[in-house]
Parts: structure tokens; sequence; C-alpha cells
């Protein structure tokens, strides 16, 4: 019991832990959960927010974004950390939330739509990632400056900044292809998706349109109409009129 917080400790983004040389910390505090709260809590956001983004970017590049985001959101918390910790006090950076806020920040940021539903109540796309970081004051064990950087980075990112990050499609189809992600393709349960925005249309095509004979079918009775009585026939009507 007592090596699982020391594991804890060895792994949480801490800037002065960084001036030893601990470089995997820039990556590794995203695993860090104190409590089956704060887990749970980067649960739902890993499968909400970024498994919508993986739909849309690919496998191959959340991979290489996740690792990014996660570096690059860290980096800006080392700047800011010693300016914030006059004012208030930090805490260290753990989690999978300030990624998720960078991916949120992405989605807000390149939206074609300009406001959403929050709530019942219609507010600009560009307000939803800073309404939910004020939601993430209250997780517990939660870095508001860790979340807010990562949403800094987000934004930053889908205003077109960090250009470096976008290769082409033609890339992420060839990654698709080596290790190791051939070996994501084949873990059971786990749903891979293609570099290639054309093939993403096509599996998602494939789905809406199933083959025929894929689905169930059922046949309908339809009883043939009844005869007329002989008093309610067209031409007896018309001899009666």
């Amino acid at each position: 019991l007592r090596g699982v917080p020391a594991a804890r400790s060895a792994a949480a983004l801490r800037p002065a832990a960084l001036h030893n040389g601990e470089v995997h910390r820039l990556i590794t505090y995203i695993f860090v959960y104190e409590d089956l709260i704060s887990l749970a809590c980067g649960a739902v956001l890993i499968w909400y927010f970024a498994g919508s983004f993986e739909k849309n970017v690919g496998t191959v590049k959340h991979c290489v974004l996740t690792a990014a985001f996660s570096v690059l959101s860290a980096l800006l918390y080392l700047f800011l950390e010693p300016l914030v910790s006059r004012l208030l006090e930090v805490g260290d950076a753990k989690g999978f939330m300030p990624v998720a806020f960078a991916t949120l920040g992405v989605s807000a940021t390149r939206s074609r739509m300009k406001r959403t539903l929050v709530f019942g109540c219609s507010v600009p796309v560009a307000l939803v990632p800073w309404f939910g970081l004020c939601l993430a004051w209250f997780v517990p064990h939660s870095s508001l400056l860790g979340n807010l950087c990562g949403l800094l980075v987000g934004v930053a990112y889908g205003l077109g900044y960090f250009f470096c990050l976008d290769f082409p499609e033609s890339v992420g189809s060839k990654l698709d292809r080596v290790f190791p992600f051939t070996l994501l393709k084949r873990i059971p349960g786990l749903k891979y998706i293609p570099g290639s925005s054309a093939e993403r249309r096509a599996s998602e095509n494939s789905k809406i349109n199933p083959v025929p004979g894929t689905y169930p079918t059922q046949s309908y009775h339809c009883p043939s109409p009844l005869a007329l009585p002989a008093s309610q026939h067209p031409s007896a009507q018309s001899q009666g009129f």
C-alpha cells in the first residue's frame, strides 16, 4: 500500500521533479488518479471527448495528438506555475482532463456550428469549453491550471498555430499498416478508426445502409377486399338513382 502513493508521486507532473531530469512526467501524469471518483471522471472524459475526437481524425492521429497535447499542456503548465503559485495554491497536474480539454478546445474552435444547447440554454459554441472548465473546478483532485493549459493548447491548435502536427491523411493511411497500429486492429472489442476520411465515410455508410439480407424482414398479409353486396354494387346504385 505504501508503494502506490510513491508510484503516483513518481508519475505526476511536478515542477521540482522536472529539474532533476524526470522528463517522463510530461506524459505519465495523464495516467495518475488519486481515487475512484477521479478515475471514473477520467473514464467518462476519455469515452466522450476523446472518443468523439478519434472518430473525426482517426486512431493514428488521435494517438499522436494525445501525446502532443500532453507534452504541450505540461510545458505550458510548468511555465505558468511559478507565476500563478504566487497568487493561488497550485496542485500537481494529473489525470487525462488536460488532454480532454485540449480536444474540446479543438472541436469548439473548428466547429461549423455557431450556437448549441447547454442545459436547455442556447450558448455560443466557443464558450462551451470555458463553461466546462468551470464545472471541472468541482472534480476532485483536478488541477485548474492544468485544465486551463490544456484548453489553451487545444484552442491554439484549432486556430492553426501548431500546423506541424497536421500531417496529411496519406501519412495516416501508411501508419495504419505499420506496428503498433496493426496490433491495435487485432485487439477484440477495440474499435479502430482508419486515418483516411474516405475509409471512415465508407465504414459509416456501411452501417447506415446494410447489405440486403443482413437485417430482419417481416411479411405482412393484406386481406383481399370484401365483395360488395348486390345492393351496393355500382350498377345497382346507378339504377337506383
